[in-house]
């Protein structure tokens, strides 16, 4: 095959995000784009709806392998686990040194961590890419997370950049860090996701069922929040849903949908990872907890008759009700993107990477689901203070949460005495209230803790650790360190 004949970016895998990445790649100058996929009839599919494309497709692997130019370069779009696992190890057996093979799809980040160390040893490059943004964003422009080795980032970068959304000018990708961080990062962003969507479900049902105001009514309110602070991508596309009626029934389509909110699982990586890094992510944890208690139809249909003993939400102001549950959602919302940012911090620290806060903050702005130009605060927050221990110790957002705190209250103070369920305004609430208490009940938990365990504690009084010897009314403090 003669050179000019040769791609410089291939795609493995042309079901719906493949197929659009591929498109996407192709429609950027300076690029020529290699297609494989496993089933061929996908690939001319492909290649006859979009001819204007210039795909350079392959029956077999090899093929495909013998279509890139050195160093060649394929991303992997393929289901996660062990379809990946499979196309890994082909590439594997067929390139060389300095090549480069990239997993787009949603790896979990010790899977890659894993693959990279694995391969490392062949001189061949590994890269984990998060991609957000859905079918739209990989044919128009994603948000790309990358990210494995500097080296492989050199001849990457430029392709990566070319196929990115633009914010305020800027191509919404970064190196992210070495081996797993780049599907690190996208799997917090998707916990937060999770968090950002929970929140305007719970705005939502407190307008509609406290206010009395319907959907179309609420889309509209939705509209306008959309013009100030709460600006993005996800209430845009809420206020839509809003105004959608259902063609069978004419009934409001979110009438119409089963409440039952179904989890492909990286909102459950985010929280179980924050458990293990001690990082708190109660925000995002309760939005994926509400989502598995809306499956749990069995459950819920037996329950319905639970006593609830609850005080009707007299609403007697509208106007400044919609005002109060608008800044009970804005300053939740800090409150997730400040967990989720902790997260990213513990797992850097951790994982021995080193990531940019501020630039992460800035390629979500554009491509991704929760884009946002609540973003902008965030980098701008990192900017000034690169070391910055938590979002909600910056200027701007300390302000913005003073100025809602007594909304914030009132909304999840009337929530609990109606009965209305809103887990993650109230626990984003309690975990403000936690991080600015100067002393926690964790003192008592550390007492019954060395009671029946004698796990130790610490004095405030005194350096080192302790343990009670607990024996009926009498106590004797031993002042050597435990060995339990």
């Amino acid at each position: 095959m003669s050179e000019q004949a040769q791609a410089n970016i291939g795609v493995v895998g042309l079901a719906v995000m493949g197929s659009n990445l591929a498109r996407n790649l192709a429609s950027r100058q300076g690029n020529t784009v290699a297609i494989y996929n496993r089933t061929f009839a996908r690939t001319e599919t492909l290649m006859s709806e979009h001819p204007e494309a210039g795909f350079i497709a392959s029956e077999s692997i090899d093929a495909f392998v013998a279509s890139l130019a050195k160093p060649r370069t394929a991303i992997i779009m393929v289901q996660a686990g062990a379809g990946t696992d499979a196309v890994i190890s082909e590439l594997v057996d067929r390139f060389e040194p300095g090549d480069i093979i990239v997993d787009g799809g949603n790896a979990l980040f010790t899977d890659t961590i894993r693959r990279e160390q694995t391969i490392a040893a062949s001189g061949i490059h590994f890269v984990g890419a998060g991609i957000s943004g859905g079918e739209e964003g990989a044919l128009k422009g994603p948000s790309i997370m990358p990210g494995g080795s500097v080296e492989s980032y050199q001849t990457l970068g430029p392709i990566l950049s070319s196929i990115a959304a633009i914010a305020e000018g800027e191509p919404c990708v970064t190196h992210v860090g070495t081996d797993g961080a780049g599907h690190f990062v996208k799997m917090i962003h998707n916990g937060i996701e999770y968090a950002d969507m929970q929140l305007i479900a719970e705005a939502y049902d407190i307008l509609r069922h406290a206010g009395g105001f319907t959907p179309v009514e609420i889309a509209g309110i939705f509209t306008e929040w959309n013009a100030g602070e709460l600006e993005s991508y996800l209430i845009e596309i809420t206020a839509e849903v809003l105004t959608q009626v259902d063609a069978a029934t004419g009934k409001p389509f979110v009438d119409v949908v089963l409440d039952q909110a179904g989890s492909k699982g990286t909102g459950v990586w985010t929280v179980q990872t924050a458990l293990d890094l001690g990082t708190p992510v109660s925000g995002i944890a309760e939005a994926v907890f509400a989502r598995s208690l809306s499956s749990q139809a069995g459950q819920r249909a037996q329950a319905g008759n639970l006593p609830a003993v609850t005080t009707a939400w007299g609403v007697a102001d509208k106007a400044a009700f919609v005002e109060d549950v608008r800044r009970a959602l804005y300053a939740s919302k800090i409150v997730a993107y400040a967990q989720g940012f902790d997260a990213i911090r513990a797992g850097a620290a951790t994982y021995n990477w080193k990531i940019d806060l501020g630039a992460v903050s800035k390629i979500w702005r554009g491509g991704c689901i929760i884009r946002a130009q609540f973003l902008n605060r965030i980098a701008d927050a990192y900017a000034k203070n690169a070391e910055l221990v938590s979002l909600l110790l910056d200027d701007y957002f300390t302000q913005a949460i003073s100025d809602s705190l007594s909304a914030w209250r009132r909304v999840v103070a009337h929530a609990a005495l109606a009965g209305f369920p809103v887990p993650a305004f109230g626990s984003s609430l309690s975990y403000y209230d936690g991080l600015r208490a100067a002393r926690l009940p964790a003192a008592l938990v550390q007492g019954q803790r060395d009671f029946f365990g004698a796990h130790t504690y610490k004095r405030v009084d005194a350096e080192g650790t302790f343990h009670t010897l607990w024996s009926g009314n009498r106590t004797e403090v031993a002042t050597e360190p435990s060995t339990h």
